[in-house]
């Protein structure tokens, strides 16, 4: 039996349910699904009933067995939320094990009624997320519910987050006990891997969701203002959003449809060739639980400017892997790594090194491990609970 199924079979882990706002088959799916979606494989392959409940994914079936594992889509991106907690109190969704509730902006509640062993994955505070997203009094509904609704809530919940930056501001800003804030980071894919040809003229590559949170708007501004600096630069932001209009406008404003691409999401094989073309990926996002595009660059062998986030600082290492900076330092940090061939080359080995450290087996173990001493405190506690 392999370790996974080790950990399940001493804590009685057999079927376990997972709940989340989007699935990997959604047009916004982004790291948060892609993590999901890993975990919840590797258990299946561990012999572990897994089901992963979701919001309807446009043209997908609302029922599909993927990797091993049962994906229901029902309900839309609001009622998924009161349907899914409804489902598993009636038993309509089937006995269970262990719960995991992923945390993606809107939480499920699941202290209030679920019972048995469970954990709840938070990525990250979302802070000022809500205002960029949300009208004016739905995000000072949305901030008053993370900042002083929900630490009352899950205050006994078992935290599992990416960070130990993310760890910090979980304890720091909202309160939750450090003692039940699990730090798991998550992997690399092993098809990430160094090889090909550097292009000869700068690339920086940017991947992540359209969406105001990572600031493409910022970084757009910040490449044309290095272009002068760099005349045969190109960028590619690769991947989907709701900012793809607004975005592509922008570019436009700047007349620099020639060289800011906007492809939408590509083919894995493409992308990692595009990691490993590009002399560095690039993130202006204001908040990150890790930012999984900076590790998968790194994997292949290139280094990283950031804004100094929370996530961020996790994933790169300041002045070794990349550049960790202020908003308004980017573009001298892109320009300083564009410009100078011996500090890329450096910060290359290093990021590669670093990479080396985070598998998507060693994510699934910790995340396992965290529920099963949840299931092991509740035997020993004596607690009664049913599934």
């Amino acid at each position: 039996m392999s370790k996974l199924g080790d950990i399940a079979a001493s804590a009685g882990l057999r079927r376990i349910h997972l709940m989340s706002w989007r699935d990997l088959d959604d047009v916004e799916a982004g790291g948060s699904e892609v993590h999901a979606s890993t975990v919840a494989r590797l258990w299946a392959e561990a012999g572990i009933e897994v089901q992963l409940r979701t919001s309807y994914a446009q043209g997908h079936p609302p029922v599909v067995v993927r990797d091993g594992y049962k994906v229901v889509r029902r309900a839309g991106r609001y009622m998924i939320f009161p349907r899914a907690a409804l489902f598993e109190l009636s038993g309509r969704a089937g006995p269970r094990d262990g719960l995991v509730e992923i945390w993606n902006g809107m939480p499920f509640f699941s202290p209030v009624w679920a019972r048995g062993p469970k954990i709840v994955f938070l990525h990250h505070v979302h802070a000022e997320m809500w205002q960029m997203v949300l009208p004016p009094n739905l995000a000072t509904l949305g901030d008053t519910l993370e900042r002083r609704v929900a630490p009352f809530l899950y205050r006994r919940s078992r935290i599992v987050t990416l960070s130990t930056s993310s760890k910090a501001e979980l304890v720091d800003e909202l309160g939750y006990p450090g003692s039940r804030v699990t730090v798991v980071p998550p992997g690399v894919d092993p098809r990430f891997t160094p090889g090909g040809e550097r292009s000869p003229t700068p690339v920086v590559v940017a991947l992540g969701r359209l969406v105001p949170v990572k600031r493409y708007d910022l970084l757009i501004d910040t490449l044309v203002s290095i272009k002068d600096r760099h005349p045969q630069l190109e960028a590619v932001i690769a991947s989907e959003g709701y900012e793809r209009l607004a975005l592509e406008e922008r570019i436009r404003s700047h007349e620099a449809e020639s060289w800011i691409r906007l492809p939408g999401r590509i083919p894995d094989a493409e992308l990692v060739d595009l990691y490993r073309r590009a002399w560095v990926v690039a993130s202006a996002s204001a908040r990150e639980g890790w930012n999984m595009s900076l590790t998968e660059a790194a994997a292949c062998g290139t280094p990283a400017v950031a804004t100094r986030i929370s996530g961020h600082m996790d994933a790169v290492v300041h002045g070794e892997t990349g550049l960790l900076v202020e908003p308004a330092e980017l573009g001298p940090a892109l320009d300083r790594v564009l410009s100078d061939p011996d500090e890329r080359e450096r910060m290359s080995a290093a990021a590669l090194a670093h990479a080396a450290r985070f598998t998507w087996e060693t994510t699934a173990i910790g995340t396992l491990t965290a529920l099963a001493e949840e299931a092991h405190r509740l035997r020993e506690r004596r607690l009664p609970w049913s599934s």
